[in-house]
């Protein structure tokens, strides 16, 4: 099995967790995108939020009724991917967020759900978080600042840069990520509030014990996960 096709069966299995009525936080990058696009496939009657304006574009051009969180502060369900998922001691399942530079949106929208399923390939399963760059949100004008207190606290940042190679990447929020290469996160916990802890830091891409099922595919099928 391919790791694209582990992607398909992931998403797939993860619509049957979508009932008529619901509203439907709808997650960003590719394992969310087939998400999307089997959950437009079922013509359920929901309505649903977006984490990105790349997932609200693709959803309304399948014909989903979507719209903004000030509409529906309230949803059911939120499903998303993840760049890592392990099981954290005393804190449940643990997240890498922020491959596709949507962190911020997507931490959002998982607030507002009453329930966060986290889908991926087999990969994506690690027993300690770190090896994924570890994303930080930053404001631009805080840039300078930030950088070398990240640097000092061992976390190796680095710019990220458009995929166009022009200028630095800008999240749909208007600010830069920087990614972290901090190798295995002994204690995510502390290093997320030693993140938050920076001013000039909007959100990091640690998503700790907010995800209450994680659907992982691989040669033996749809494997579940919990806390």
């Amino acid at each position: 099995m391919t790791q694209d096709d582990a992607k398909r069966l992931v998403a797939r299995r993860s619509v049957e967790f979508v009932e008529d009525g619901m509203i439907v936080g709808l997650g960003t990058g590719t394992t969310a995108t087939l998400f999307i696009r089997e959950l437009a496939a079922r013509n359920l009657k929901i309505r649903c939020v977006a984490s990105s304006e790349a997932s609200h574009t693709l959803a309304v051009s399948l014909g989903m009724n979507v719209a903004t969180l000030a509409e529906l502060p309230e949803l059911d369900i939120y499903i998303d991917g993840a760049d890592e998922i392990a099981r954290i001691p005393g804190a449940g399942l643990g997240l890498i967020k922020g491959g596709g530079g949507a962190l911020l949106r997507e931490k959002i929208v998982v607030s507002a759900a009453k329930r966060f399923i986290v889908v991926a390939d087999s990969t994506k399963l690690v027993e300690h978080l770190g090896k994924f760059p570890l994303p930080v949100e930053v404001i631009k004008m805080a840039l300078p600042v930030v950088e070398p207190k990240l640097a000092a606290l061992g976390l190796n940042p680095k710019l990220r840069l458009a995929k166009s190679g022009d200028g630095a990447f800008i999240t749909d929020e208007g600010n830069y990520i920087v990614d972290c290469s901090c190798g295995r996160i002994d204690d995510p916990q502390r290093t997320a509030a030693e993140i938050r802890a920076i001013i000039g830091v909007v959100e990091h891409g640690l998503f700790l014990g907010m995800a209450k099922l994680a659907l992982v595919a691989g040669e033996d099928g749809v494997s579940e996960y919990l806390p």
